[in-house]
């Protein structure tokens, strides 16, 4: 049964694209638009809603917890790339990445900036947002994860999949038809979305945005790989170091050590990204 949900997941794409695939020629070379990103992030968020509620629950009576995050993870956004890979290959008779990066000063400032993005700027933002006691359980279960898997997951198969369907695919092809702000907008957004928690949609956002830029500047997808696993690199070390489950009942605010700390830390933030972002306009 689930591999026909999967096989029609494949098929649908391409008679919406089809549908709404514009008929000059010209315009045509181009995917996706801004209604086939949403498509294929919709499809993205329905594949996520079958594993979750139909294959997690029987991999969990087998393999442990973290492998079958792994797992679940690939064959998610795997599928999702594999249908926008081939609809991009339909349409414009090109399905390549660029992975060169020709200025490799620009990499530990790339780094940083995923770093204080992350800890002083979007995590503070996410702050404000209260936490139900329903989705709790789930977040320090995720947060208490620190093994072999999701590290890999993390640091390797979230950033490298999520990069290339959301920088190499869809904001590529919006890059081709809008403007650089509205590409970026609406390709972070997508990206926040398909999180499917407010918290982790205000990361998605600001690391989105962040890469959407670089990406921007560069059209290479390995950076924005960079970013996004700099960014989940940082949060899987800080789970080595910090009982997270025990965090979970504690503002942002107390465990930056108080007000004042909490406000030199954003302010800290914001400074040092503002650095490292007019280093990087030179050098891109």
């Amino acid at each position: 049964m689930f591999g026909i949900v999967i096989l029609c997941l494949t098929i649908i794409p391409g008679i919406f694209t089809s549908i709404i695939s514009p008929s000059n020629k010209v315009q045509s070379k181009y995917y996706p638009n801004i209604t086939q990103s949403v498509i294929l992030t919709a499809i993205n968020i329905l594949i996520a809603l079958l594993v979750i509620i139909k294959l997690k629950p029987g991999l969990n009576t087998y393999i442990n917890t973290e492998a079958t995050n792994f797992i679940c993870e690939i064959l998610i956004v795997g599928i999702t790339l594999g249908i926008a890979s081939f609809n991009r290959k339909r349409f414009t008779n090109y399905n390549a990445f660029d992975f060169k990066i020709e200025n490799l000063r620009i990499v530990p400032f790339i780094i940083i900036v995923s770093v204080v993005l992350l800890f002083g700027i979007t995590s503070p933002l996410g702050n404000f947002i209260p936490v139900p006691e329903s989705f709790k359980k789930s977040m320090m279960d995720f947060g208490s994860q620190n093994g072999i898997f999701s590290f890999l997951l993390l640091v390797f198969a979230a950033p490298i999949l999520e990069e290339l369907l959301f920088r190499g695919i869809i904001l590529d092809g919006l890059l081709k038809r809008y403007t650089p702000f509205v590409s970026i907008l609406i390709s972070s957004l997508l990206f926040g979305i398909v999180h499917l928690n407010p918290w982790s949609f205000i990361n998605g956002i600001g690391i989105g945005i962040f890469s959407g830029w670089v990406y921007f500047k560069t059209r290479s997808v390995l950076p924005s790989i960079i970013i996004h696993a700099s960014a989940n690199l940082s949060g899987f070390l800080l789970r080595l170091f910090v009982d997270i489950p025990s965090l979970m009942d504690e503002s942002l605010v107390k465990i930056y050590g108080g007000v004042t700390n909490f406000i030199l830390i954003i302010i800290g933030s914001v400074f040092i990204a503002s650095l490292c972002i007019c280093f990087l306009t030179k050098e891109l």
